[in-house]
């Protein structure tokens, strides 16, 4: 037993292991969440809902997915990374298709304000309480199949794919908003249903588990408390600024409800090329996590930053691209950083905590972002700089 932990990290432990299917599901799973980001705001407007609500309808998938991220990824150790990806797999691909459902319902009735906010919460929560096992596996599986010096390149080529999907995913939201606001979320609801029958078809079948009476990683743990902090950091500002974008291009903007949506859509596409641009220099640089972390966070908190002077659409899609170029060096980096950090044993853990550290983030960002929204405009982007700036005066 002991000599097959210790030959986990050092070769692959299934030679036929390829990344290629994990980048498809973490394109279209992306591509589908990020056309819903793209219309939140239009949608919320529509159905009488206030910023701080789809906020909150956010902030409950963050619960969700905080929550059960570690419960996932010790799963995963235990009972193998196939199993757990595609039952938390079908799980999101049902549940946000029954979101969607409800979405198209309260556009098309006279729906209670307050009953669209509770389907919204409840829709939103379920979706993030499955979706949570999808990055963890993913992860979990990089780090079982892919060798340490390799891992980085590894994550950033996952990252590259959900850059691919954010890209497509908000600029066919914006191209299919004028045929309907709830157009886009049936066509995206396909794509989870895609994903899992690609991944049930070519996941391994033949995995390790964890000894049955090994302890799971702490929470404590001092090895993941930097790779934690700029976990929470990073995901913090990318929900935060990706909830308030629609609403930015309607009150900042002055646009009507279906051109905020395009503008929106236009925004996170960026956001989307941006990451895959830095994604794939990252490849390239050579450079140790630690190092890309600290210049990822200085160019991002430029970005972001100068979103607070964008007073046309074009400034706001070059604030955005330039936010994300900085967070396509951090993210990969992060899981990066955490993989190398513990054992074979522990990678399921280790993938969940870091998945929890994001899980607060996306509890905290879209509530905190919308709620200094609401003060002003521009509060949320200057926080996200602030908070990225501090994050450089880190002691490794």
């Amino acid at each position: 037993m002991t000599g097959i932990a210790q030959n986990t990290t050092e070769v692959p432990a299934h030679p036929a292991f390829s990344l290629k299917p994990l980048m498809f599901e973490t394109f279209v799973c992306w591509m589908a969440m990020m056309a819903f980001v793209a219309l939140a705001g239009p949608i919320a407007r529509v159905i009488g809902l206030q910023p701080w609500q789809v906020g909150t309808a956010m902030t409950t998938a963050g619960v969700a997915w905080m929550v059960m991220a570690r419960i996932w990824g010790v799963a995963s150790d235990r009972r193998g990374r196939r199993k757990v990806l595609l039952f938390g797999l079908g799980g999101f691909a049902i549940s946000y298709f029954l979101l969607s459902l409800f979405i198209d319902v309260a556009l098309r009735t006279a729906m209670p304000p307050l009953l669209a906010f509770a389907g919204l919460v409840i829709g939103r929560g379920i979706a993030g309480a499955f979706y949570a096992a999808v990055p963890v596996t993913g992860a979990a599986l990089v780090a079982d199949h892919v060798p340490t010096e390799s891992r980085a390149g590894a994550m950033a080529g996952l990252g590259a794919a959900g850059g691919a999907g954010m890209v497509i995913g908000p600029a066919l939201a914006g191209l299919m908003a004028p045929y309907g606001l709830s157009v886009p979320l049936y066509f995206t609801a396909i794509l989870p249903v895609v994903a899992l029958a690609v991944l049930w078809r070519v996941l391994p079948r033949q995995e390790r588990h964890a000894p049955p009476k090994t302890r799971p990683l702490r929470w404590s743990d001092q090895r993941l408390r930097l790779p934690m902090m700029m976990a929470f950091a990073a995901v913090f500002s990318i929900s935060a600024a990706q909830i308030v974008v629609g609403f930015f291009a309607l009150d900042r903007l002055h646009l009507d409800p279906v051109d905020a949506a395009r503008t929106a859509g236009i925004a996170l596409a960026a956001v989307g090329l941006a990451m895959i641009t830095a994604q794939l220099m990252l490849r390239r640089l050579g450079w140790p996590p630690a190092r890309l972390i600290r210049v990822g966070s200085l160019i991002s908190a430029i970005g972001f930053g100068a979103a607070t002077l964008a007073g046309n659409a074009p400034l706001l899609w070059a604030a955005y691209a330039i936010g994300a170029f900085g967070m396509g060096w951090i993210t990969p980096s992060v899981s990066a950083l955490a993989a190398n950090a513990v054992e074979p044993h522990e990678q399921g853990a280790a993938a969940g905590t870091i998945s929890a550290a994001q899980g607060l983030g996306v509890i905290l960002g879209p509530i905190i972002g919308t709620s200094l929204y609401t003060l002003d405009n521009r509060l949320p982007y200057a926080l996200i700089g602030v908070m990225l700036l501090a994050t450089l005066l880190r002691r490794d």
